[in-house]
């Protein structure tokens, strides 16, 4: 029997122990499952308590099962639900007894939720969106995952597809009165107006700058500067824990650690990195360069200097900016200790903050000013794009309707451009070749979903 056809189980809630386990079962079997372990098939939709039992009629549990004869269920086949008591020994018992019925098997990632995509249930922008609402870690990424899940992308490409397809339709009745003197060009001329509409429409949505797609990833915030100037510190403030060691001597950390913040909803990554010097020992060389790499790619760097240590620090953010990096704050740190000649770097024309990361003075607005900046560098509105392979693909849909706008009254590159527009969008959805990207979307998601 092919996988496909195979009736698949697997754990669909957390890790036990727990309150209560579900165990899940979809397949053609998935109503002997429920004869041979529960004892008879319930009515369907209808939770139902039942005592289950093994294949030697032991008892494994007192519990609840649910019916939902497909295809008005999740995945689009017959559905068992198991809800048991959530201890390892339960759960043990009914996985075994379960394994022990012909053409079963345990799923493999996402294959719950790609079984739904192949029987219709939900498009693969849905399934997107249904794998960021698990993986979802703040408030404002569950509410871009949520948009997703209810089609609001998919719904909105079914749409432009429809008016391509109308569009095409138009260009192809012209190719076959081609003819027919002047009826080609009665009908390319409206289906002209169609697509520039519609073109219009996409390039709106790709104008948003990619920020929502940033909001998945979050916001990447580098702590960097010269040695011994407080960056660990600092990252313990905003951890809130000890996460990096605290020393007074140059080149402790040789590394980069990371700390991922929840600021006002917005996911934050913040990294520690080594202090930037010209450094003899060969592994804190190592933590400089790879200091610099990460610091490079960050969407926002922090500038860490000591209030104390006059000059340090401004050369080597000079050369940085020179080099041209962008992204910078200053942020002056010790500001609670006698100042001697702070260093004047907000002549810089970046930000300037001043804070104490020993005693946690300014630290507060310091997160403040990190809210503010991510909010203004996200796009949660009303963005319809949440991944790369959406822009990329919109992106290739727009490039083909404005090469068919731009052709002269040539009813067939007119249509074959159309062609294109409309089997890019087919791949958005997942309607057409896309078995080779399928593999790498679904295996992303957990077990049991």
């Amino acid at each position: 029997m092919h996988p496909r056809q195979q009736t698949i189980f697997a754990l669909s809630s957390g890790r036990p122990p727990s309150a209560i386990a579900i165990i899940r079962v979809s397949g053609p079997e998935a109503a002997t499952v429920l004869e041979r372990i529960a004892g008879r098939l319930p009515p369907p939709r209808q939770a139902t308590r039942a005592v289950l039992k093994d294949a030697r009629g032991q008892p494994i549990d007192d519990a609840v099962v649910l019916w939902f004869p497909g295809p008005a269920s999740a995945t689009g086949e017959d559905v068992a639900e198991f809800h048991i008591h959530g201890g390892r020994a339960v759960l043990q018992a009914l996985v075994a007894a379960i394994a022990t019925i012909d053409n079963l098997r345990a799923a493999e990632p996402g294959e719950f939720t790609r079984r739904a995509f192949e029987n219709g249930k939900l498009d693969l922008t849905e399934a997107e969106g249904l794998d960021d609402l698990i993986h979802a870690d703040t408030e404002r990424q569950r509410r871009l995952a949520l948009r997703q899940l209810k089609g609001l992308l998919g719904d909105r490409a079914r749409d432009w597809r429809g008016e391509i397809i109308a569009a095409s339709a138009l260009v192809e009745a012209a190719i076959d009165f081609a003819d027919e003197g002047d009826v080609p060009d009665e009908l390319i001329a409206p289906a002209k107006a169609k697509i520039e509409i519609l073109l219009d429409e996409i390039e709106e949505v790709l104008a948003q700058e990619g920020r929502s797609e940033k909001l998945r990833d979050g916001l990447v915030v580098a702590i960097t500067g010269p040695p011994n100037v407080g960056k660990s510190t600092l990252m313990n403030q905003l951890a809130r824990r000890e996460v990096a060691i605290v020393s007074p001597h140059a080149g402790t950390t040789r590394d980069i650690i990371e700390v991922h913040l929840d600021l006002d909803g917005y996911p934050v990554t913040v990294i520690d990195t080594a202090g930037i010097r010209e450094a003899s020992d060969p592994v804190e060389q190592e933590g400089v360069r790879r200091a610099r790499s990460r610091a490079a790619e960050a969407d926002l760097r922090l500038w860490l200097v000591d209030t104390q240590a006059a000059g340090d620090g401004e050369e080597p953010l000079r050369q940085w900016m020179a080099a041209g990096q962008h992204g910078f704050w200053v942020v002056r740190n010790k500001v609670d200790e006698a100042e001697a000649a702070p260093p004047n770097l907000s002549a810089t024309g970046w930000p300037c903050h001043s804070i104490s990361a020993a005693s946690g003075r300014g630290v507060a607005e310091l997160i403040a000013a990190l809210a503010r900046f991510a909010a203004a560098h996200f796009d949660e509105g009303s963005a319809l794009i949440s991944r790369a392979r959406h822009r990329q693909l919109l992106r290739q849909t727009a490039d083909a309707l404005g090469r068919a706008v731009d052709l002269p009254e040539a009813a067939e590159l007119i249509a074959e451009e159309l062609r294109i527009a409309a089997h890019r969008l087919g791949q958005l959805l997942g309607w057409v070749d896309v078995e080779d990207i399928l593999d790498v979307i679904f295996r992303e998601f957990c077990v049991g979903k």
